[in-house]
């Protein structure tokens, strides 16, 4: 299942989620974020290439409604509801993930 986690600047919450889920989950992993500032934009390729989206907040989903409407008709988009509260691999971040994403694991 291709998993796309989106935050605003892709710099802690979403790359922290694409790593931790990368390997053992049975899942393959891409981030992205919402702002111009991004480490990585989130773009139509990577919409189109994932079958799940999870998004760290209501304001993620909000936003990439607003520019990708027509392809996400036929998509998940899950709002985990994760504060931009912490770091990149906090340990914190990785136990709220685990538990959050658990639903949604194969």
């Amino acid at each position: 299942m291709n998993s796309l986690f989106i935050c605003s600047r892709n710099q802690w919450r979403s790359p922290t989620a694409e790593r931790v889920f990368a390997v053992g989950y049975g899942l393959s992993t891409r981030s992205a974020g919402t702002s111009k500032h991004a480490k990585h934009t989130v773009s139509l390729k990577d919409i189109t290439w994932a079958d799940m989206i999870f998004v760290m907040e209501q304001k993620h989903k909000q936003n990439i409604k607003e520019k990708f409407a027509q392809q996400l008709q036929h998509k998940k988009v899950i709002v985990l509801d994760i504060p931009d509260d912490f770091l990149y691999m906090d340990e914190e971040l990785i136990e709220i993930l685990k538990e959050t994403m658990l639903p949604y694991l194969p």
